[in-house]
């Protein structure tokens, strides 16, 4: 492996920190990653943002086939100089935004896992993107600067908990993987990176559209956190009086009272539930 430095150098390029680019550099940590994800000759993979190939080599060489999504027009070449240079020929490189991307369109038949050293500035609108495309994805190996994994772990009653905390929690049973330090990046983060593991569930018998009402009440419940929930479901984006809000989480046996980051779970999706009741007499 090629350290990012050099080939950025020799391209006269630099990491856009626009698009929140920081490269994994040291080749024993990418191999440690991809061994800990215990990916097989029958895995198909997509790969979100391979930069320069740091993970995409050891992945095509343990996986059946890797789609690499790649913004950054000007890594392409780079990048498939690093693959051949490996003799690896199992990669399709796809130039495209991911959050513009089909991924459902990507899997096609198949079942994904998606692999990814995600973007700090849309970290979360591609989680948010993967749990709405969770039916054809088994598994996210993604790595993230720490504090936001740190949210995305955090348990409910805490200050970290969060919009996001909650729908990613629904969706997936999230676990740790592996914490690389930034001298294990170029250019060097501030911050440590943690590497998370994503398995995902089935909508759990809610469908689309109540899906998106649970999620719209998330998103409402959290925008104000200091408010209680009655006062914070009512108005806004979920139209609700806050004599409907009260009366929606009365039936789902929750305290109009309490506030977002208290809920379980289990407590968000009884609110779903008692709202999508209401919503449709």
């Amino acid at each position: 492996m090629t350290h990012p430095g050099e080939l950025l150098k020799r391209g006269n390029l630099y990491a856009g920190k626009e698009l929140g680019q920081n490269f994994l550099s040291n080749p024993a940590t990418a191999q440690m990653i991809v061994d800990r994800t215990g990916i097989t000759q029958d895995t198909f993979v997509l790969e979100i943002g391979p930069g320069l190939g740091a993970l995409t080599v050891p992945l095509a060489k343990s996986a059946a086939r890797v789609v690499a999504v790649e913004k950054d027009r000007r890594l392409i070449p780079f990048l498939e100089a690093e693959l051949a240079e490996a003799g690896v020929d199992n990669v399709t490189i796809i130039n495209a935004n991911i959050l513009k991307t089909d991924i459902g369109e990507i899997a096609g038949e198949d079942r994904l896992t998606v692999m990814g050293n995600l973007p700090y500035n849309i970290s979360s609108q591609i989680l948010f993107q993967l749990v709405k495309a969770r039916s054809v994805v088994d598994a996210a190996f993604l790595m993230f600067q720490k504090e936001l994994a740190v949210r995305l772990m955090a348990e409910p009653g805490g200050r970290d908990f969060s919009r996001l905390s909650a729908v990613v929690q629904y969706a997936a049973r999230i676990s740790h993987l592996a914490e690389i330090r930034p001298n294990s990046f170029f250019p060097r983060p501030d911050v440590d990176s943690t590497v998370l593991r994503f398995d995902f569930f089935d909508d759990q018998g809610f469908g689309p559209e109540k899906e998106d009402l649970l999620f719209a009440i998330i998103k409402a419940a959290f925008s104000k956190r200091r408010k209680t929930l009655k006062n914070s479901m009512s108005g806004g984006e979920l139209g609700l009086k806050k004599s409907e809000a009260g009366q929606i989480l009365t039936a789902a046996g929750i305290d109009p009272v309490r506030r977002a980051e208290t809920l379980s779970i289990n407590e968000f999706t009884a609110l779903g539930e008692a709202a999508w009741q209401l919503m449709r007499q």
